[in-house]
């Protein structure tokens, strides 16, 4: 045995807690409880849980989020979760200061949903977000401001209870 943590099967797991942009905290501090990984949601609760969790300036638990219903769900609809999860991730770096893989992963993000990987897409504004994530990587890698992850969370669905109608910026 190497020492690492490791989960049941096997896989290197780090318990050490974590802020809420997912970055490692000396062990002992109070952190973010996890996202649990493998949770099969539908794709409503799969957006409802993510919106709170941007909200709440997590990016980094939304994309765990998102990286579940690109695992479970069915396989035509995988782009879009992986790319609503690059979207978070992107997110994410920029929030930590990590200019070049935030604008690269909003952008990598943006270009996997422009067009829409599938017809249905359960309300989510994708044009939207693909408008959102290419303006804030711009804004990332020209040296704007420091990015809030709560206060630029984008919304997925407009219109939806105490949201605005569109992504913010």
């Amino acid at each position: 045995m190497d020492g690492r943590d490791r989960d049941a099967a096997g896989r290197a797991r780090s318990a050490r807690p974590r802020d809420g942009l997912g970055r490692p905290l000396p062990h002992g501090e109070p952190g973010v409880p996890r996202q649990p990984e493998g949770v099969v949601r539908t794709p409503a609760e799969t957006v409802g849980e993510a919106q709170r969790l941007l909200d709440a300036g997590m990016p980094f638990h939304a994309h765990e989020v998102f990286e579940d219903a690109w695992k479970s769900g069915p396989g035509p609809e995988a782009p879009l979760w992986r790319g609503l999860a690059q979207l978070a991730v992107g997110l994410t770096h920029a929030a930590r200061g990590n200019t070049v893989g935030g604008a690269r992963l909003l952008r990598r993000g943006a270009d996997a949903l422009d067009p829409a990987p599938v017809p249905d897409v359960y309300g989510i504004d994708v044009p939207g977000l693909v408008v959102w994530a290419r303006d804030l990587a711009r804004r990332v890698e020209t040296g704007g401001p420091p990015v809030d992850a709560a206060a630029e969370a984008p919304r997925l669905v407009p219109g939806a209870p105490g949201a605005p109608a569109a992504p913010r910026s």
